[in-house]
């Protein structure tokens, strides 16, 4: 069966404002897939791949009450490319599982609109090849740092080590189709999204004609 929406990848880097951006596109009437959501589904307890994390680094990313400790992954992941590889290597297979349930429950439905895929990795995986569209959304090198280490109570140091851990904003910009600028306030974000919310229906309306 042949999709009729169109299907847009949303990505970016830390602390440039994607779920910002994905909420206004969610209240713009857009279907929000997130990938976080889908990955804490995958890593619940009797999951296949909370067995193996667990069987992976040990039971000390766990939280008292048997639950994994996002935290505790991230510290782990971030400070060696490694396993953070490794953490992918179980989670991508099973995400993406879930992801392709999703639209095809879409289809099921005869959804016609815009679907946006909101996921932080989502060029690094290769998986931004699959998108019909991709909205990178990205911030001035200062704004990040000052946002990641506001956000995560981090110091200097850190905030630099886990921004240079991803691949560079202006890198993933290049690649997209659209890009949200959200170094300034909300307002101006909001304009942003717009802009390209727009740009988005033209493309689905054209996409459309084309398949008339």
């Amino acid at each position: 069966m042949t999709r009729k929406f169109l299907l847009v990848g949303l990505t970016g880097g830390i602390a440039t404002g994607k779920s910002t951006v994905s909420d206004i596109f969610r209240r713009l009437g857009c279907v929000i897939i997130d990938a976080d959501v889908l990955a804490r589904e995958v890593v619940e307890p009797g999951q296949p791949a909370y067995d193996e994390l667990v069987a992976e680094f040990g039971r000390g990313i766990l939280q008292p009450d048997g639950t994994l400790d996002r935290k505790k992954v991230g510290a782990i992941v971030f400070a060696a490319a490694a396993k953070r590889e490794r953490l992918e290597a179980i989670t991508h297979p099973r995400i993406r599982e879930r992801f392709a349930t999703k639209l095809d429950e879409l289809v099921a439905r005869d959804f016609a609109g815009i679907v946006v895929f909101d996921a932080p990795v989502l060029i690094e995986s290769g998986n931004y090849k699959t998108m019909d569209r991709l909205v990178v959304v990205a911030t001035d090198e200062a704004t990040q740092a000052r946002r990641l280490t506001a956000r995560d109570a981090l110091d200097g140091v850190e905030t630099e080590r886990r921004i240079a851990s991803q691949m560079p904003v202006a890198a993933k910009a290049k690649l997209a189709h659209y890009v949200v600028d959200n170094s300034g306030d909300r307002e101006a974000t909001i304009a942003e999204v717009r802009r390209v919310h727009a740009a988005l229906l033209a493309d689905l309306k054209a996409r459309g004609r084309a398949g008339d």
